[in-house]
């Protein structure tokens, strides 16, 4: 075994992180980038990205999941929302995907029943993600009324 270096130990697995890193950062690139020719369809290029690339961005995209679950390091939650779990596109808001906030509760009564829905352009498919918003304790959790505050449900009114 090698010594430890004094000061304290470095990060484990720091080559696996940076290329994660790496992967992430090229996969966006790849997937915002459009190509710039003197030709006269350089406006649809610009509305819609060059399929190669896009294709070279799904592929970085995959290999990012692939070794992040080779070598069993856990993705930040913004890294694999940014991520179809279903065709492996990088989600960009506005350009690959649509995001809205959805709450089903009877007439968006209850704000901890939010949730962020993405849409992917590419395959159309949908994810859901709760938007963190605190939930009440539940009736039998909560504090009991003391005789200063009496509790509403006790007056008839």
């Amino acid at each position: 075994m090698a010594k430890a270096k004094p000061g304290g130990g470095g990060v484990q697995n720091k080559a696996l992180y940076s290329r994660l890193s790496f992967l992430q950062q090229a996969a966006v690139f790849l997937s915002t980038a459009t190509l710039d020719n003197d030709s006269s369809n350089t406006s649809e290029l610009k509305k819609d990205q060059n399929p190669l690339l896009q294709g070279a961005g799904r592929r970085l995209a995959t290999d990012l999941r692939a070794v992040s679950l080779k070598s069993r390091i856990r993705l930040k939650p913004a890294v694999k929302q940014s991520i179809c779990k279903f065709c492996d596109s990088v989600l960009i808001e506005g350009e690959s995907c649509t995001s809205g906030i959805e709450n089903k509760s009877k007439g968006g009564r209850k704000p901890w029943a939010d949730v962020l829905v993405r849409k992917c352009h590419t395959c159309g498919k949908e994810r859901r993600y709760p938007v963190c918003a605190k939930r009440p304790k539940r009736k039998t959790e909560r504090p009991v009324a003391t005789p200063e505050q009496p509790d509403m449900m006790d007056q008839t009114g």
